[in-house]
């Protein structure tokens, strides 16, 4: 449904499903690295097991870097550059046929200091808020009635009662707060989701040029990367081994050290996804429905066959092996199919009346009881 955004003529304005994609690499970010470091921390718990323990907030400060970055030199996030996408400074009024008239980026579109602390806020900052709200409201017990928790700590809070009475008033103030929040964080949680989808479907219908509410307050909305945004970045692309005033190895070297945080940041745009996609296709790999498992013997041998079915006993009723889905007693088709401990199929009027009476089952004579007879689906 691309061609909503299209209707307009605009055809840098980004799709809804564009902006969506963007938005699921960046969650999928956070998982792909915690991941990664609870691998490396059970081999190197020494060094990791800190960071593990403090993953949101090792993660916000990496990404506070890489967003700053990147909203720096490319006007636009991570994801958004990953998907062809940038920030550019809304103007007041749409100068379009001066625009196209001058030709090239006007300087008033790239993002100013203003603009880009206010993206990281929305970009790091609330994701970590989030992030650390869902924590504690899992600490508290998630759906687990509050009542349940607090039995527990009754022994704690009467020994509070006893021995401090200000110590006493500040538990009881902090309960009375655990379970305010833990009461209102569904429900704000939900109210906040319900806003981001009304905010896609006015993006999506055109009512409103922004697909998340606060890129108002920042000043920025989201374009498509044109044909002057590639070749300014071509022209703007630095060259470490050229060959200019400076020369020798110490300029080289020079040159090398002050561009290797900016060659980390920009190869993060093929790491990044290639890490995602690995550590997605290991999960498939080992998934319990993945046919990959087929490929490969289980180390407890091979699997236990099912056991045989018991053959006919010399008194029981006999039965027709060529002829399927005939009941051995009425000699008709099986109707409402029933089966016996024993493996074979009756009627179940046949069956509940033969067990009923002789206590058993008719072919083999095994002992059975009516209430272990089971329905089949055939």
């Amino acid at each position: 449904m691309e061609f909503f955004n299209d209707i307009g003529g605009d055809p840098l304005k980004p799709s809804l499903f564009e902006l969506v994609a963007q938005e699921q690499l960046r969650d999928l970010l956070q998982p792909a690295l915690k991941y990664v470091l609870a691998v490396f921390a059970q081999r190197y718990p020494r060094y990791l097991l800190r960071l593990v323990n403090r993953h949101e907030e090792f993660y916000a400060l990496i990404m506070l870097f890489v967003e700053r970055h990147y909203l720096r030199k490319y006007d636009a996030s991570f994801s958004e550059n990953f998907y062809g996408l940038k920030r550019r400074r809304r103007p007041w009024i749409e100068t379009d046929r001066a625009k196209a008239a001058v030709g090239g980026i006007p300087a008033g579109e790239k993002l100013r200091s203003r603009e880009i602390w206010r993206s990281l806020v929305f970009l790091v900052g609330v994701p970590y808020l989030r992030a650390k709200a869902h924590d504690y409201y899992e600490k508290l017990g998630g759906d687990i009635d509050s009542d349940i928790l607090e039995n527990g700590r009754g022994n704690h809070q009467l020994r509070l009662l006893t021995d401090d009475v200000s110590s006493a008033t500040r538990y009881i103030l902090k309960g009375f707060l655990r379970r305010c929040f833990k009461a209102s964080y569904p429900w704000l949680n939900t109210t906040f989701e319900v806003w981001l989808l009304a905010s896609n479907l006015g993006y999506l219908f055109d009512r409103t040029p922004f697909y998340r509410p606060w890129l108002a307050w920042t000043g920025a909305d989201l374009r498509r990367l044109g044909v002057d945004d590639f070749r300014q970045a071509n022209l703007a692309d630095p060259k470490i081994f050229t060959t200019g005033s400076q020369k020798g190895l110490l300029a080289l070297i020079r040159r090398t050290v002050l561009s290797s945080p900016q060659f980390l940041f920009d190869s993060l745009r093929l790491l990044l996804p290639t890490t995602i996609f690995f550590i997605k296709f290991l999960e498939w790999w080992y998934s319990p429905n993945s046919p990959a498992r087929s490929l490969t013997t289980s180390p407890l041998g091979p699997a236990v066959p099912p056991p045989r079915m018991l053959p006919p006993h010399p008194k029981g009723v006999l039965i027709n092996r060529t002829q399927y889905g005939q009941c051995p007693l009425c000699h008709g088709s099986i109707n409402n199919a029933t089966a016996l401990p024993s493996g074979y199929v009756f009627c179940y009027r046949c069956a509940y009346d033969h067990v009923e009476t002789h206590g058993g089952c008719p072919v083999t004579l095994l002992p059975a009881k009516v209430w272990q007879l089971r329905k089949v689906m055939i």
